[in-house]
């Protein structure tokens, strides 16, 4: 995912996962046991990391891992550096990361890991001893058949190439399954890098298909330029999106007439300054709010809210970060005929490409980029047609964010009962 403009303030992940759990509930599919058990995790570590600084001194880090629900496979979620980072989001995102999974159909359970760090303040060797000191403390409960840590925010192929090859040393054998999001040169997937955004496109062109809207022309907004709103500007550009607006950290530009994508990325790779382009400026908050066919938050949570929904001029919004828009917000916008398309849906290309890294670091076969590509389109389309089927096909109406979570949230009690640890009554 895109690297942080902010950090969660108006509405926790908790309190989106519970809203949407008892969105389910309400429509007949979950008892109060059912809900029980989807809302605890499985395992909560918490572990303070001291770390040698370049000075000498010693610095200690809270960690966190929490592996979720296990009934359906393998843990499977990244690891995020952020100084925000505490064990009640670790544990929502473990959460979502389950649902992810379920929704996407890959046989993993959800996880998260992160450290309460700021590492734009450490050197490369701090860096590197702080990641190999959360492999040294965490190696007891990850491995490839039980739990698969991967890239986050702040984090990225470097440094799941140090844990792996801390691991490894650990262990006393190569083991390239045990984390995934690695340089295609340690064992990673060709593909990896883009296959959150390429995911976003298939789900998008899979949406305005069913929808009858066409693609050619349609104006989309995208908050965030780091490597999925970039990526995914790339490929909607390609398949005759127009591209109005883009932003980071800074602010945004806009161009109703449609923004050159190869141009303003050749611009960004001279200077790496977004605003180089030449077009207009305005701010994150504008962009939101713009006249188009189709939002994409890509950057961080909560930027749809009850603050500026009633601003919200788009048609479509699709979620490419993790839950931008707040329950009420989703709710409003599903009262004005807005179509959200859920995160757990829209986003799952990354998980499940490194879900492909883990099937071919397991099989010792690799990958062409084009293969990569194929199978990804082939996945998520049919995550959507399973989407479809129950959003349309079910006796009251759903969004489609009652209709991923309904598929994820079934997918997983189903896995629990077989395996005996719940009955369900028939529906």
């Amino acid at each position: 995912m895109d690297s942080d403009l902010g950090h969660r303030g108006q509405e926790t992940l908790c309190e989106v996962c519970t809203t949407e759990l008892d969105r389910v509930a309400e429509v007949g599919l979950l008892s109060d046991r059912e809900l029980d058990l989807l809302q605890r995790p499985k395992q909560k570590l918490n572990i303070n990391i001291p770390v040698r600084m370049d000075d000498g001194s010693i610095e200690v880090f809270p960690s966190f891992r929490i592996q979720y629900n296990t009934a359906r496979g393998p843990t499977k979620g990244g690891i995020r550096f952020h100084p925000a980072v505490d064990a009640d989001e670790v544990e929502e995102l473990a959460f979502l990361m389950a649902l992810k999974c379920a929704v996407a159909n890959i046989p993993f359970g959800g996880a998260k890991g992160g450290i309460q760090v700021d590492p734009s303040r450490l050197s490369t060797g701090e860096l590197e001893r702080l990641s190999r000191a959360y492999i040294r403390e965490y190696h007891q409960n990850i491995g490839p058949n039980t739990d698969i840590p991967a890239p986050d925010v702040n984090t990225d192929g470097q440094i799941m190439a140090w844990m792996r090859d801390e691991y490894e040393a650990i262990a006393g054998r190569q083991t390239p399954g045990v984390i995934t999001g690695k340089p295609p040169l340690l064992d990673g997937s060709e593909g990896r890098e883009f296959a959150t955004s390429l995911g976003g496109a298939v789900v998008l062109n899979e949406f305005v298909r069913e929808s009858n809207m066409g693609n050619h022309g349609l104006d989309v907004a995208i908050q965030g330029f780091g490597n999925v709103g970039s990526y995914l500007a790339k490929f909607l550009h390609e398949r005759g999106y127009s591209v109005v607006a883009l932003s980071n950290i800074e602010g945004a530009i806009y161009d109703a007439s449609g923004i050159d994508v190869p141009a303003l990325f050749e611009s960004y790779e001279d200077g790496d300054d977004l605003f180089a382009y030449g077009a207009e400026r305005i701010t994150n908050a504008e962009l939101l709010t713009l006249p188009v066919d189709i939002l994409i938050p890509a950057a961080i949570e909560d930027q749809i809210t009850s603050d500026n929904m009633e601003e919200i001029q788009a048609d479509v919004v699709l979620e490419m970060a993790n839950a931008p828009t707040t329950s009420r917000a989703d709710a409003y916008l599903n009262e004005q005929g807005v179509p959200v398309i859920p995160d757990i849906l829209a986003n799952a290309g990354g998980v499940t490409a490194s879900y492909f890294e883990w099937v071919q670091n397991t099989t010792n076969e690799y990958w062409t980029e084009e293969q990569v590509r194929k199978k990804l389109a082939d996945q998520l389309q049919g995550a959507f047609a399973n989407l479809r089927v129950i959003k349309t096909e079910s006796d009251e109406e759903r969004t489609w964010r009652e209709a991923a979570y309904t598929r994820a949230v079934d997918s997983i009690l189903d896995a629990e009962q077989l395996r005996g640890n719940l009955t369900r009554d028939a529906p």
